[in-house]
């Protein structure tokens, strides 16, 4: 097979990746060390040796420095919802989708550590953002729940259910930022909200257990 054309791409593709990495990486550390508002985008480029274009190529805005698993955490619970099993009801997928992120401290979870948790939560735009986040996750759980029971998105049903299990992970996702800047080690942090998940999720449990299997 003749790779001329394909490896070529290919190293550019891995240069991009690294060039985005080292940029959201010199960002994140900037922007621990003297705040979100306080850093520009001039001060970004220059730590990472690039452009202050190639910075606003790569990150439409400054947020998206700080915030730059979006995409993940948007998408996480309708990914859930969609990857389930057969004949499992949503709502299972979704608690042990949860269940698996704590066991792992996934940082889409939020076990973001204290320097990046203190970070989001001194900065009234970062902290904007998050919320606007958490309200993209739930628009996009109801689209994949209306998929699921062939209903339209604003079908009070499914807004009802994916209301109920996006603030589920609203509520679960603030108290291991609380804990965090509590300065609880993260194992510890775990352990709680492990046992505090089951509390939250069996509230849910006599309406949605079933809810869908299709």
């Amino acid at each position: 097979m003749d790779t001329t054309t394909t490896a070529p791409l290919g190293l550019r593709e891995l240069k991009k990746q690294e060039t985005r990495q080292l940029i959201s990486d010199q960002a994140t550390r900037l922007f621990i060390a003297q705040g979100f508002e306080e850093t520009t985008i001039a001060e970004v480029a220059a730590a990472a040796r690039v452009a202050k274009k190639t910075v606003t190529n790569y990150f439409a805005r400054k947020e998206d420095l700080a915030l730059d698993h979006q995409a993940a955490f948007v998408a996480s619970l309708a990914d859930a919802v969609t990857a389930r099993q057969a004949g499992e009801s949503a709502y299972t997928a979704l608690r042990r989708a949860f269940e698996a992120a704590v066991a792992a401290q996934d940082p889409v979870a939020g076990f973001a550590g204290p320097e990046f948790t203190r970070m989001i939560a001194d900065s009234p735009t970062l902290t904007v953002c998050l919320r606007s986040l958490h309200d993209q996750r739930e628009q996009a759980l109801a689209a994949a729940l209306a998929q699921a029971v062939g209903a339209e998105p604003e079908d009070i049903a499914v807004r009802t259910a994916a209301g109920l299990l996006g603030t589920v992970h609203r509520i679960l996702f603030q108290r291991i930022q609380d804990l965090t800047l509590a300065g609880l080690p993260t194992a510890d942090i775990a352990d709680i909200v492990a046992e505090e998940g089951n509390r939250a999720f069996d509230l849910l449990e006599p309406s949605l257990a079933g809810y869908p299997t299709d």
